[in-house]
């Protein structure tokens, strides 16, 4: 019979953390621990308040539903997503932490790494983006200066972005990215669309509100630079939807529901030519890690919430040119830290 505990954590950034929505000093996060046999399988799902998820809504939906995942009878993570899914059909993150915890358990109970179990070849993840949250002018300069990166993600959706934007480019030949978070109207796109082009841009993540597809599809139509969906695509099926609308999509495995989701989708993205991105959500090192498995399928890579965070919950993931690089050891490859283990669930 398999065995779950849970706990909740607040985990503080290095500096406040600025998008377009709001401002944050911590990140909640909730831990799963699922144990069949003495093995250990764990997972993580942070809380975002854009979607209405809390940690205390995970534990709360966890425990109603305890004794079906504790007698259900394990054999693969696809099989057992399945099962979560319709056992938890409003709480993707929740049905996140658990499927990443059965991944987990999984390749412990095959010894073998996860990126292995799917075939894939970890000498292939693309580098990371560092993420430097909206601030003054001065001090997302000395962010950038601070850590040397081969690509900047920039959070936009003020009217400064421009002067921001010209002033980090004259201080890095790096690729930047920029992410709106729904934080723009397409009035101001247009506005500033050719400066963004004599930027080199390398792309622009969701420019406009969830449902405004129609503008979307308007600016791709306009410029080489890509349009990626964040907000817009967030289960499975929406990647459709964005296919004529977007350039390409930003999976993330909260969202969406885990790993096997996050594979489904980014291999459908592909065969519909659309590029990938696979996304963050300030996650420790334990959801890192499970990016860290599937990251040789994405285009593009945004992975630094280890880097952004002033503590951590485990050990195990390394960081190689800018790349979250999971280790060779079954599973997730990760080992949480013993202060968490001995804490009260």
């Amino acid at each position: 019979m398999m065995k779950v505990r849970c706990w909740e954590r607040q985990l503080p950034f290095h500096q406040p953390f600025t998008i377009s929505k709001g401002t944050k000093t911590h990140q909640d996060t909730f831990i799963v621990e699922l144990e069949w046999r003495g093995i250990k399988g764990y997972g993580e799902a942070p809380a975002i308040s854009y979607y209405g998820i809390s940690t205390a809504d995970m534990k709360r939906d966890l425990f109603s539903k305890i004794n079906f995942i504790e007698s259900f009878a394990f054999m693969d993570p696809p099989r057992f997503w399945h099962f979560l899914h319709h056992l938890f059909p409003k709480n993707s993150f929740l049905v996140c932490a658990l499927d990443m915890a059965g991944w987990d358990l999984y390749g412990k109970m095959n010894r073998k790494p996860i990126y292995d179990l799917l075939s894939l070849h970890v000498s292939s993840t693309p580098q990371s983006d560092y993420t430097i949250g909206i601030d003054t002018k001065e001090n997302m300069i000395q962010k950038l200066r601070s850590h040397a990166a081969p690509a900047y993600k920039i959070k936009v959706g003020t009217p400064d972005d421009l002067d921001v934007l010209i002033a980090l480019r004259n201080e890095t030949d790096a690729l930047l990215r920029i992410d709106a978070n729904a934080g723009w109207t397409y009035e101001q796109a247009l506005t500033i669309l050719p400066v963004l082009q004599s930027l080199n841009i390398q792309l622009i993540e969701q420019p406009f509100a969830k449902e405004d597809l129609a503008s979307s599809r308007r600016l791709k139509e306009l410029t080489a630079i890509p349009i990626i969906a964040d907000e817009s695509c967030v289960h499975p099926t929406d990647t459709e939807k964005c296919q004529d609308n977007f350039s390409g999509i930003n999976v993330k495995l909260t969202k969406c529901g885990g790993i096997t989701p996050a594979v489904a989708m980014m291999k459908d993205a592909k065969k519909r030519n659309m590029s990938v991105m696979l996304g963050c959500m300030n996650e420790s090192s334990i959801g890192t890690a499970a990016m860290a498995q599937i990251a040789p399928l994405a285009d593009y890579l945004d992975a630094d919430g280890p880097l952004l965070l002033s503590s951590d919950l485990a050990s195990g993931l390394q960081w190689e040119d800018h790349a979250p690089c999971p280790s060779n050891q079954p599973g997730l490859g990760i080992v949480p830290f013993q202060e968490l283990l001995e804490a009260e669930a």
